[in-house]
């Protein structure tokens, strides 16, 4: 631990002492001194640094920046800071930049830019780079297509390990990894995948095809992302081949694009289980926020205003026995409560890819169980406090037993209605928090009252 303590310590000093030094620099225009103390820090960090300095020094280090170095930097970058950095740079430096970068990258960057302002990059750029990236704006957004490059080292079965080996040499400082080899027949179909060491320890005249794997696992194009990310995970790879439906290799998904696309979706999932249809940025006005927020909240008004006229039904039963309105508050946040725990574990598992058939199941099973327990539990406490504090046996016993069927009706309903809509091809987590709570106070209402009509003759003496 100590050890780590000093080591941290002493890359912040180094980090402090590169930062002045940069900005004494930037103060002096003194360009091969940026440059010599810029360039020697990890792209992550020069990103830090690129993006705490004012626009009018941003464009001064664009200056002393190649556009391949300014593109190292947009590759360490957030979604957010690429955009703003592609706003105030000159369109045919930034066609420069976005040439340099890896394609896939470059293709997140204009996926996020208008029409019209893609078509000019494209047009500025040159021809081969404009080629790569027109290729790969092709595919959907969020699919396998759209989340490959094309910067990968491909072999042929009848190569010997000598002329791989020479090929390997001249396309590896393009490629995006050089770990994997991907194995090709003569029509360019996927036949076989090949990893560095086994090239490098194989007989130079050793033919390519004796020594791959034909154990292949690819993934179709037009897969979606997510369910790529889980493949990436399972099988443990540092990369992915690409594949069309005649299994000609179209590009590969390295494990550093799976990380970008894991918080994505982690952060899609996070946003739909709050009720927004898509996570408020940072730089977002109050009228953008609003915007993105009002559709599920006006869903949720309507359903308010359901659950407000069904207690309206049950006025009569209120008017006999007002003391029931004291614990609609109660019933209902309970089945909001034990709702969102089951929402959150059936979601988890969903995205996760966790349960087969026979796991959800066993969950459903599992999550009764659970709530029928807790109901139990908590309906036993609750009628104990109201004997105690209201000093009428029947009411405990209302409010009680309207607990247990509430938990274990709203459990069941926050694993269900998760699972329905993924088996109905709709992402679970639309299933939000604030969707099952509200669809768990009309659940619990009809429960509580429905038992109090019941209960009403003993309620009464």
């Amino acid at each position: 631990m100590e050890s780590n303590n000093r080591f941290d310590k002493e890359y912040e000093v180094q980090y402090e002492h590169h930062w002045e030094k940069l900005q004494q620099a930037l103060a002096q225009d003194h360009m091969e001194g940026f440059r010599s103390e810029f360039l020697d820090m990890h792209p992550y960090d020069q990103a830090i640094f690129f993006m705490e300095q004012e626009k009018e020094a941003r464009l001064q280090i664009y200056t002393y920046l190649s556009p391949e170095e300014v593109g190292d930097i947009m590759e360490s970058m957030n979604e957010e800071d690429t955009q703003v950095l592609m706003g105030e740079m000159d369109p045919r430096f930034a066609s420069m930049v976005l040439a340099e970068m890896s394609a896939d990258n470059a293709v997140d960057i204009l996926n996020e830019l208008e029409k019209d302002q893609v078509a000019s990059f494209l047009t500025i750029m040159e021809k081969e780079s404009a080629e790569e990236i027109k290729q790969l704006l092709h595919y959907e957004e969020k699919t396998a297509g759209s989340i490959m490059t094309t910067e990968f080292v491909a072999t042929y079965k009848n190569y010997m390990a000598k002329q791989t080996m020479q090929a390997l040499k001249e396309e590896a400082p393009d490629a995006e990894t050089i770990y994997y080899l991907y194995v090709l027949d003569e029509e360019k179909r996927l036949v076989g995948v090949l990893s560095l060491r086994d090239l490098i320890v194989a007989d130079e005249e050793t033919l390519i095809e004796d020594i791959m794997s034909e154990k292949i696992v690819a993934v179709s194009v037009g897969k979606d992302q997510e369910e790529v990310a889980q493949m990436m995970r399972d099988y443990d790879f540092l990369a992915l081949p690409v594949v069309d439906f005649q299994d000609h290799l179209l590009g590969i998904i390295t494990v550093d694009d799976i990380l970008d696309v894991m918080e994505e979706e982690a952060s899609e999932d996070y946003s739909k289980l709050a009720g927004v249809s898509d996570m408020d940025k940072p730089d977002d006005n109050a009228f953008v926020s609003a915007r993105k927020r009002l559709p599920w909240l006006v869903i949720l008004l309507f359903l308010g205003m359901f659950t407000a006229s069904l207690i309206g039904r049950f006025e009569e039963t209120l008017n006999q026995v007002a003391v029931l309105a004291i614990f609609i508050p109660l019933i209902a946040g309970m089945a909001g409560n034990t709702g969102t725990q089951a929402l959150a574990v059936a979601v988890r598992g969903l995205a996760n890819g966790d349960y087969g058939k026979q796991g959800k199941w066993k969950l459903v099973m599992r999550e009764a169980c659970t709530g029928l327990i807790n109901g139990i539990v908590c309906g036993i406490v609750i009628t104990i406090v109201i004997y105690l504090w209201k000093d009428d046996i029947y009411l405990g016993l209302l409010v009680g037993i309207s607990i247990a069927a509430t938990l274990l009706v709203a459990t069941l309903a926050g694993a269900l209605v998760p699972m329905l809509m993924d088996r109905m091809k709709i992402d679970p987590a639309v299933a939000s928090g604030p969707f099952i709570t509200t669809i768990n106070d009309i659940i619990s209402i009809l429960i509580y009252f429905g038992m109090a009509t019941a209960f009403m003759g003993f309620l009464i003496q």
